[in-house]
């Protein structure tokens, strides 16, 4: 009981300063529970990115990995972006190093290249558009051209390639979270839950894609349950969204899919970090102009696929 009242002031506190400065506060689905509670906009990665465009508000704290608040800079040069946790990162944007692409460009000089969000601000500069799970698909089908280079992630890049003829190439690069979904634990939950729908996120290895009933990003996943009439869920991706699920839908069930997964980036933002970017302006995100000016096209070409 006695952190009880701490946790008041800290929510209290992290309301009064935004106030003051004027600032928003993205989170992504996959934050702790108290993370999101505070925050203005939860959603996945084309919902805080449209968020941190259409927003007025001049400072931007953004509860995620660095990614994607580097990504909100380079589309909002004139305001201020915080990231809570400096070490936040990604284990898939960090997997691929910029030479793989450029190796990749050389082999491949005719391919236009479509780079995940789950990208550094470099990578997306040398990228002719970016995507997330979101509109992966509807990027590469609307592309004028027959050969896509597709990174960093493999499963994501095998998934689209089941919605076109056009020939991608891919790294082997992976998000280690959704790497552990196993057809074994697919076959257990349809045991277990025989009534729920089975939804997997497209970063997930295909073998767990072709067993699932749906594959959503976690904005689909999010607005799955008003779009069908069933009771219970298997969720197939980071824990964190089962919090936002089981919020927003009281009268469904959600079951993790297998033991439940979790990045330990996305868990280590707390309230204590984003009262401390309000208040002390702790972490700013600075991107090169030369860089920023560059990744900012293949950005702004992403959020014409909505």
């Amino acid at each position: 009981m006695k952190d009880f009242p701490e946790k008041d002031f800290l929510v209290e506190e992290i309301l009064r300063l935004k106030k003051e400065k004027n600032a928003v506060i993205l989170a992504h689905n996959y934050q702790l529970p108290e993370v999101q509670d505070i925050a203005d906009v939860v959603g996945d990665s084309l919902e805080l990115a449209r968020a941190a465009v259409t927003r007025s508000e001049e400072v931007i704290i953004f509860c995620g990995v660095h990614f994607m608040a580097e990504g909100a800079k380079i589309l909002n040069p004139d305001k201020r972006v915080f990231l809570p946790r400096i070490e936040a990162g990604c284990f898939m944007t960090e997997m691929m190093e910029m030479r793989q692409l450029l190796e990749m460009k050389r082999e491949y000089p005719g391919a236009v290249v479509v780079a995940y969000v789950n990208t550094t601000a470099e990578m997306k500069a040398h990228a002719d558009v970016c995507c997330t799970s979101a509109n992966a698909v509807k990027v590469i089908q609307n592309i004028p051209a027959d050969e896509i280079i597709f990174v960093p992630d493999r499963n994501l890049a095998h998934y689209a390639q089941r919605f076109t003829d056009k020939k991608i190439y891919w790294p082997n690069s992976f998000c280690y979270v959704h790497q552990k979904f196993s057809r074994e634990e697919v076959e257990k939950a349809r045991q277990d839950h025989p009534d729920a729908i089975i939804v997997v996120h497209p970063e997930c290895p295909p073998e767990v894609i072709d067993m699932a009933d749906e594959v959503r990003s976690t904005g689909g996943m999010v607005r799955l349950p008003g779009e069908v009439d069933a009771k219970e869920f298997v969720i197939g991706t980071e824990e964190g969204l089962i919090y936002r699920l089981r919020r927003e839908n009281p009268d469904r069930t959600f079951y993790p899919l297998g033991p439940a997964r979790i990045c330990v980036s996305m868990k280590i933002t707390r309230l204590e970090d984003v009262l401390a970017s309000l208040k002390e302006s702790t972490f700013e995100i600075h991107v090169p102009e030369d860089i920023a000016a560059r990744a900012r096209v293949a950005l702004e070409r992403m959020l014409e696929y909505v």
